[in-house]
């Protein structure tokens, strides 16, 4: 649809009330029904702009209608509705008029569905591609409907709710063809001498600019296990591998040729692959694909002070686009070796992703107005060896101003933020405690708040992790509204953060333990509900077996928490039994990944719920073998109500004692992270200080790797000696650090009378034998006597001194730290 549009001119220093229009087609219902309109003079558009003069609403319901909804709808700014649906313009019908609110709302009722808010005309529409204001139409669509929800109830707290359909498509599994195990067949049919010789300047590890997946690798299998998402062997020309060729991704001569010659190899080598019959014994539910399933992303997440929101579905492009709804939208440009990841998400391998500073100065606006907010984000760290802090997520100017960051360092969040109680920079941190061990290299839920009342809290996977903050609350007045929104990196470029960010949320409100349980338990990315069906195995109405599925990386899915469910309310299950169940793909049973096969339960009355009764609380990993939009699911069982699988074997067998094995320590080693951990928490000192950092860097190659105390080496010792000595010199250095330590010893007295008698010597060793030995532990806890004994004749030989003595006092205290501290006692576990 084109719209031409003459602007109104100023005259005599006023602007012109009447527009000049010319050719003004087709209004909303117009577009769809293809019918032309005679063009008459347009009335006065009042609507764009954010003043409004009409009637006040009529009631709680329209005030709200014109808060959520109304107001953003009208506003250029935000949304491109106000163009054609103003009272009188050419897009009837009129739900954005200026004119009257009230009007505005009865025009916009029949559009809305407050059950289902994603199911609104208004939202579907923009969602198919009726002029949605940015490149993305899914962005549109989400934006919409979350202006519909704040309007309609999601306001309440209660978050995105998911009701569960029935499928559309109901199937038996059918025959597939399925990849062979190896890839010889691959090899030999073409396509892998195709992708290997016009392919390779990208998707292989070895490109100068490498692109994942790495379908042209010089190792075949690689290649073959990287390429079967990519090919559909049941319909050749539907591969993507043909599909980019003719959409003249990188063609290597005519692409239209060049698609047909990977076509052909295609067919070629699914011609040679007979298809897989489903076994006729087994006892199966109803076939699904995961497009089938009803999407389950978002639901029962809290949202109600969201102020920016990422979920990275766009899957191409250098824009990460805010769907939070508020204005304006903090869109993110990715820049450097940023990539997108299945299932939403994106990986920062080498790069950032960051917004304007004009759109980025809404988040300080509105937390300023409430003085406090949460910032949550779905994280999976690269490796816990990064330092900095890496950053993670920050709002600032550069390595030494910020309003927020959470970072990381090793196998800490760290929480910076700017107040009246901390300097510009953020600092003191709060951190996770290093003995804790909280971040991990895998996919975990992050959450830090800040309210004026309790402070900074950390939470990981839904729970607090208990951390006090250092400095008391302030207050946000000095928050600079200059500053940029960046993930990944610092606005100067030198603080790296490596690792896959699944989903970020914004909100001006500091979340309850409840509400980050809740967003927690409501998971992350492109999920959904497979309802299999099997109503015909027990004879119960709209009955199934429901999954929650989700692409897990670029090789398998993710199944979890199955539950069984009647979608009829008047169904009870009664006492059904259900053994040994499994998942099914492409005409057969998952060769791996069978975590139910061992379910023995019955689906019954007293377990049965409004949701369901839930089967197990376990997930497991399922193969992908023809990507995504092609395979299909199914599941079996060794027994359900009366059916029973012919090939399950009911012989008895007794198993086999297990093997000898040759005999293992009792003990074992900490390893070089745990050193460094320990030796922090037990002498008070950070591991983040400068000069022990240093010095761990240096030496934690010489640290015990394995936990394994056979393979205790001498070098080992050496190393841990210096991190203990150089521990104990920063306790000792520290005139806090080291009078809480070692409470009454003058440590500015002279060596020949600091340690003169029995009572001053134990103010040195009774703290090191409590903070460092400890009591009452098990049978090989050192014996404290004899500790005890060791560092007196320690302190006797280093009492003796005949040049360069001054000083020694201090000294000879690290040396008695050191000596324990260094010991097996922190070696061992």
């Amino acid at each position: 649809m084109s719209h031409q549009i003459l602007f109104a001119r100023a005259w005599h220093g006023r602007i012109a009330r009447s527009l000049l229009l010319g050719l003004l087609t087709l209004g909303l219902q117009a577009c769809q029904d293809g019918v032309t309109t005679v063009t008459n003079p347009a009335p006065i558009n009042t609507t764009q702009g954010n003043n409004y003069s009409g009637p006040v609403p009529a009631s709680k319901d329209v005030q709200k209608f014109k808060t959520q909804l109304w107001d953003n709808l009208r506003d250029p700014a935000t949304a491109n509705c106000g163009k054609c649906h103003y009272a009188g313009g050419q897009g009837a019908p009129y739900f954005v008029r200026g004119d009257d609110v009230n009007l505005a709302y009865s025009t916009t009722l029949p559009l809305v569905d407050r059950n289902e808010p994603k199911n609104s005309r208004l939202v579907t529409k923009v969602g198919g591609g009726h002029n949605c204001w940015v490149a993305q139409n899914y962005v549109c669509a989400e934006t919409l409907k979350r202006w519909i929800e704040g309007w309609v109830g999601s306001g309440s707290g209660s978050g995105r709710q998911i009701a569960l359909e029935p499928p559309t498509r109901v199937a038996d599994p059918g025959a597939s063809k399925n990849f062979p195990p190896d890839s010889s067949l691959f090899g030999s049919s073409g396509v892998y001498g195709l992708v290997s010789a016009h392919c390779s300047k990208c998707h292989q590890e070895m490109a100068a600019t490498p692109q994942s997946p790495y379908f042209a690798s010089s190792d075949i299998d690689v290649a073959y296990n990287a390429v079967k998402a990519k090919i559909d062997l049941d319909n050749p020309v539907n591969s993507r591998l043909v599909q980019r060729l003719k959409e003249q991704h990188n063609c290597w001569d005519d692409c239209t040729s060049n698609a047909a010659e990977m076509e052909g190899a295609i067919t070629a080598m699914s011609g040679a692959i007979t298809p897989t019959a489903v076994d006729p014994n087994l006892v199966y539910s109803k076939a699904l694909r995961l497009g089938d399933g009803t999407v389950a992303s978002g639901g029962s997440r809290y949202e109600s002070n969201l102020i920016a929101l990422y979920e990275f579905k766009s899957g191409s492009g250098n824009t990460a686009f805010d769907t939070s709804g508020v204005s304006p939208a903090l869109n993110l440009t990715l820049s450097g070796d940023v990539g997108w990841v299945s299932g939403w998400g994106i990986e920062i391998r080498d790069g950032m992703a960051k917004g304007t500073t004009a759109a980025s100065k809404k988040l300080s606006d509105l937390i300023k107005k409430t003085g406090e907010y949460s910032i949550e984000a779905w994280v999976i760290p690269a490796n816990v060896t990064q330092e900095g802090p890496a950053r993670i997520v920050s709002y600032s100017a550069g390595n030494n101003a910020r309003n927020f960051t959470l970072g990381q360092t090793q196998y800490n969040y760290d929480f910076l933020q700017r107040s009246s109680e901390t300097d510009g920079n953020g600092q003191p941190a709060l951190s996770t405690a290093d003995a804790d061990e909280r971040l991990q290299a895998t996919l975990q839920h992050v959450v830090v708040t800040y309210d004026p009342v309790t402070g900074r809290h950390i939470y990981v996977n839904g729970e607090d992790t208990g951390d006090i903050d250092p400095t008391p609350p302030g207050d946000l007045n000095d928050w600079d509204d200059s500053f940029a929104l960046v993930l990944g990196n610092e606005t100067s470029r030198d603080q790296l953060w490596k690792g896959k960010i699944r989903l970020l949320a914004i909100h001006n409100q500091a979340l309850t333990p409840a509400q980050v349980k809740q967003n927690f338990d409501a998971g992350v990315g492109e999920k959904f509900f497979l309802l299999f069906g099997v109503s015909d195995l027990i004879g119960l109405a709209d009955s199934y077996i429901v999954f929650e599925v989700s692409q897990f990386d670029e090789y398998s899915y993710l199944f979890r928490k199955p539950r069984f469910i009647s979608l009829d309310p008047t169904v009870t299950p009664g006492n059904i039994p259900l053994e040994g169940m499994r998942i099914g793909i492409n005409g057969k049973e998952a060769v791996a990944g069978q975590a139910y096969s061992r379910l023995v339960t019955r689906l019954n009355d007293t377990d049965y719920t409004l949701d369901g009764q839930l089967l197990s609380q376990l997930g497991t990993v399922i193969p992908l073998e023809k990507g995504v939009e092609s395979d299909e699911f199914f599941l079996t069982f060794d027994r359900l109500g009366s059916h029973l699988d012919a090939t399950t074997d009911t012989t008895s067998f007794s198993p086999q004692p297990p093997e000898d094995l040759p005999p293992a320590p009792d003990i074992g080693l900490r390893t070089f992270e745990e050193i460094d951990a320990s030796m922090s928490v037990m002498t008070g000192v950070p591991r983040t200080n400068a000069a022990v950092q240093a010095t761990f860097d240096t030496i934690k190659q010489q640290l015990p790797s394995s936990e394994n105390i056979n393979g205790f080496l001498s070098a080992h010792q050496v190393g841990v000696s210096q991190l203990a000595i150089e521990y104990c010199s920063e306790l000792v250095d520290d005139d806090g650090l080291r009078t809480g330590f070692f409470p009454g010893f003058d440590f500015t007295a002279s060596y020949t009378s600091a340690f003169d008698s029995t009572s001053k010597r134990n103010q040195i060793i009774d703290p090191l034998l409590t903070r460092f030995i400890g009591s009452g532990l098990d049978g090989s806890q050192p014996d404290p006597a004899f500790v005890r004994a060791e560092l007196n004749n320690l302190l006797d030989r280093l009492g003796v001194c005949t040049t360069n003595c001054s000083g020694r006092t201090p000294k000879m205290v690290k040396a008695a730290c050191a000596a324990v501290l260094g010991s097996a006692v922190t070696l061992v576990q």
